[in-house]
């Protein structure tokens, strides 16, 4: 499949050039992952995520069988009148949560493919209701290692996010905790059983409870201001296709062991709300408990085990010697020692043009 490539442009472009220069807006859809006459189970699948995931491989592939495995009986119900049986019949709907390890087991019989999606991932819920948050994202974790590796499923990619990295709320810690779990676990699987590896990435465009249609709400629906944290505030933003194809192309890259850290832009509040809301004006709320002023994906303890490819960084287990010659033989280069990639001093910060063409990506 050739590699689709946009242009977005940069806040230091001069809006005035016809020629400015734009970085590429990258869709990771290399290397190909072939989900052919394969069975592929999604946890947590009724969300942005799982829906845009199967709404990609009906597409693209004619899987054996894709299992949808969540909790929510309405959202599946939901899901299927768009996804249903009788038109695509390799679809499978389970009712169940990630804390019932036997569902779990009962699920992934014969599943080639993991993709672990469920999570708690409010941030003021987590905080008020923390063992609801951990029973959820770490025992979760756990549940999905141990019925993958009892059923032999070939692959397990964990979604993570970048409140992960240097965790200052429970949810952001909950996260880092099972993206320990899966990495770990490719220690108790051996050498050739089930591998695991986590993609972390960072706010995604239109997902349900994100800011961007909460902004577009209130201006939609004539509100007379956006309510702003901090005007500093930076984010990492990625739409729900990149995230898709990057977890694709990352469990076919993927040796064990991996995070996964895409290339994506980033850009402030205060631009994304000018973007959603040009004519409102924007009042400072202060910054929320557990919140922070910028996002970090790549700590700069973890450069000394991280390589860069050409669209994505990936973050190697510190026992994984062999993985690591084989992303250098691959062309992947070890970055600098202290590195750290942050939604404040990632090189691509977008403008209102790039914002622009990234809400109609996201949109589209």
């Amino acid at each position: 499949m050739a590699q689709r490539a946009k242009k977005i442009y940069l806040a230091s472009d001069n809006i005035e050039q016809t020629e400015a220069p734009q970085p590429t807006l990258r869709d990771f859809s290399q290397p190909w992952l072939d989900l052919n006459d394969k069975a592929v189970l999604v946890t947590g699948g009724t969300g942005s995520f799982g829906k845009h995931f199967v709404k990609t491989v009906i597409k693209q592939y004619r899987p054996r069988r894709l299992i949808i495995f969540s909790r929510d009986e309405l959202k599946q119900y939901e899901m299927q009148q768009v996804f249903g049986t009788e038109q695509y019949p390799f679809m499978r709907y389970f009712i169940g949560d990630v804390r019932d390890r036997d569902r779990l087991d009962m699920a992934m019989r014969d599943v080639d493919y993991v993709i672990h999606a469920a999570a708690l991932k409010q941030v003021p819920t987590a905080e008020y209701n923390p063992f609801e948050c951990i029973r959820t994202n770490v025992f979760g974790a756990e549940n999905v290692v141990y019925a993958a590796l009892r059923r032999n499923v070939k692959k397990v990619i964990a979604l993570s996010t970048d409140k992960a990295a240097n965790p200052v709320n429970l949810y952001g810690a909950s996260k880092l905790a099972s993206d320990k779990i899966f990495v770990a676990a490719n220690n108790l699987a051996g050498a050739e059983g089930t591998r695991f590896a986590v993609v972390r990435y960072g706010n995604v465009f239109g997902s349900r409870g994100s800011v961007v249609p909460f902004f577009k709400k209130l201006a939609e629906s004539g509100a007379g201001e956006l309510p702003i944290t901090d005007a500093r505030m930076t984010r990492f933003w990625i739409t729900l296709t990149q995230g898709v194809n990057l977890v694709l192309s990352s469990m076919e890259m993927s040796r064990g062991g991996e995070i996964f850290v895409p290339k994506i832009p980033s850009t402030t509040i205060t631009g994304l709300a000018t973007l959603l809301g040009p004519q409102l004006p924007q009042k400072i709320i202060g910054i929320r408990p557990g919140e922070k002023l910028h996002e970090t994906m790549i700590p700069a303890d973890d450069s000394h085990w991280t390589v860069e490819l050409a669209d994505r960084f990936v973050i190697l287990a510190s026992f994984a010697a062999a993985a690591r010659e084989a992303y250098l033989n691959r062309g992947a280069k070890p970055v600098a020692e202290g590195f750290a990639y942050s939604s404040d001093n990632n090189p691509e910060q977008l403008d209102a043009r790039g914002l622009q063409m990234l809400l109609h990506e996201a949109y589209a």
